[in-house]
């Protein structure tokens, strides 16, 4: 059987081409049927190769459907590197609240953070917060002292006695409502009106959040807290210490929860919400 295979595939033929006319030869050419066959493999796979060089290297490999074109191979880099970015801030965001956690503990934080540790604290109890609304429910179990040991003359004030600076100068759009959760007051000013401390105090944050972006705590005497939100720029750092009407931040409208340029100003007293129209004079 395969002695019988092998002759049909050595079997010769010729192939002759006749002029019409005359029928006279004017080519011929001895085949077999595995000549034709490895000739014809051959060919098939220059071909094969030829595209596949054709379409490597030119721009034809963009028509092939599922492969991206040259921009968005160049935005999937680009997004690769900003994401490689955003990992190395978030790895520096979290060391730094691990240190500013150590302190609150009374540890000592790592040796690579720099944090100010100037200002001693009392021992602070806590429980997990909204980071957005972290002083809504209970603030502190204990309020944080941040005041120089020997100066408790203004703590022993009381609120009707303390001058607060204003903030900043502008139209009150929203209330304070705290049936509706709305622990302060809304003020619209100019553009890049920069916003300036009630009272001298210590910074006790100074960051970022998502519903209320750039926002500024400061530490006042008579247990006092201030807080300044949807700032545009923040000019002070947490542990910074501030004088009364010194400029801290610059009004914007970042945030998720706003709706426009404004300033969110809240007032605390020993971790209850006061209304700041009762103490400021907008």
């Amino acid at each position: 059987m395969k002695k019988k295979l092998f002759k049909k595939l050595n079997d010769r033929y010729r192939l002759i081409i006749y002029n019409d006319t005359t029928f006279q030869s004017v080519w011929s050419m001895k085949l077999s049927r595995l000549k034709v066959f490895t000739v014809t493999s051959l060919l098939s796979a220059i071909i094969v190769m030829l595209v596949i060089l054709l379409i490597a290297t030119t721009g034809l490999r963009e028509y092939i459907p599922g492969y991206p074109k040259a921009e968005y191979r160049q935005l999937l880099v680009l997004t690769a590197l900003k994401v490689d970015s955003l990992e190395n801030e978030l790895y520096k965001r979290d060391q730094f609240f691990r240190g500013i956690q150590a302190i609150m503990n009374g540890e000592v934080p790592e040796d690579d953070l720099v944090i100010d540790t100037s200002y001693s604290s009392n021992q602070v109890d806590f429980e997990q917060f909204n980071h957005d609304s972290v002083f809504q429910d209970k603030l502190l179990a204990e309020q944080i002292n941040l005041t120089p040991q020997g100066n408790t003359t203004t703590r022993r004030l009381s609120l009707s006695q303390i001058y607060f600076f204003v903030p900043v100068k502008g139209v009150i759009t929203n209330k304070f409502k705290s049936t509706q959760d709305h622990f302060g007051v809304d003020l619209v000013s100019e553009p890049n009106a920069r916003i300036s401390a009630i009272m001298d105090g210590t910074v006790i944050f100074s960051g970022w959040t998502i519903e209320t972006g750039y926002v500024i705590y400061i530490q006042h005497d008579a247990e006092l807290i201030s807080v300044y939100k949807h700032n545009s720029e923040l000019l002070k750092n947490m542990g910074d210490r501030v004088k009364a009407g010194e400029a801290i931040a610059i009004i914007g409208n970042t945030g998720e929860l706003s709706t426009g340029p404004h300033l969110h100003f809240e007032l605390w007293h020993n971790g209850t919400a006061l209304d700041p129209e009762q103490y400021i004079d907008f």
